[in-house]
């Protein structure tokens, strides 16, 4: 079992950043992010591989989004600049041991944190 433990939402304005933080309670193959927003599905955000730092990002935070890990922490990271009203939702970390599992959607990800909430205001 993984656990994972996340820090970092909040509320900003529109074109401010907030970073978010995920830590494993231990090694995992690959990390990432999903999101929430009410009445909507799920959009899986960003992922990454921990073995070699490859990174996935959804259309929609291209440019604005930036991924990035600590591996010595077990540890995720994401960097979010230029929000817009749109990002807010409820963001969730994700983690998967095993890189078959790795290779789909982080929405079907085994492991998820508790979530956490970002508000952009306009």
């Amino acid at each position: 079992q993984v656990q994972l433990v996340e820090s970092g939402g909040g509320s900003v304005q529109a074109g401010g950043s907030l970073r978010l933080s995920c830590a494993a309670s231990g090694k995992v193959s690959c990390m990432g992010w999903f999101r929430q927003a009410p009445g909507k599905e799920r959009e899986g955000v960003a992922r990454l591989y921990t073995d070699d730092s490859y990174t996935i990002y959804a259309d929609s935070v291209k440019g604005r989004f930036t991924i990035s890990q600590d591996n010595a922490k077990n540890t995720q990271y994401l960097q979010m600049n230029s929000l817009k009203p749109e990002d807010t939702a409820i963001y969730y970390c994700a983690a998967d041991l095993t890189m078959p599992r790795c290779v789909g959607s982080v929405i079907t990800y085994n492991y998820r944190g508790q979530g956490t909430q970002v508000t952009v205001s306009s």
